[in-house]
């Protein structure tokens, strides 16, 4: 019981966006996404999140939908995993 219990907190960390924005140089991401219940927004919105890793902007581009996880932190939202969706 304690997997399923797991498997569902990891579904609800992820979220759905369309990838707005690239900025390599900075290593942001922007996107626009539906709600977010892991980082307590329960409307769509536009967002610019750090990411942990910069090579996870080679890994998408501008206009993918893509699935991801994000945490907040004291500097902003860094975003943990990305992929893209369909």
């Amino acid at each position: 019981m304690a997997v399923l219990g797991s498997g569902a907190v990891a579904q609800d960390a992820t979220i759905i966006g369309e990838v707005k924005k690239i900025d390599e140089s900075s290593g942001t991401i922007t996107l626009k996404q539906g709600p977010a219940p892991s980082l307590g927004f329960k409307e769509d919105m536009t967002l610019v999140y750090d990411v942990r890793d910069r090579a996870m902007l080679k890994q998408v581009k501008v206009g993918d939908t893509v699935k991801f996880e994000a945490e907040s932190g004291d500097s902003g939202f860094m975003i943990t995993k990305i992929q893209k969706g369909r």
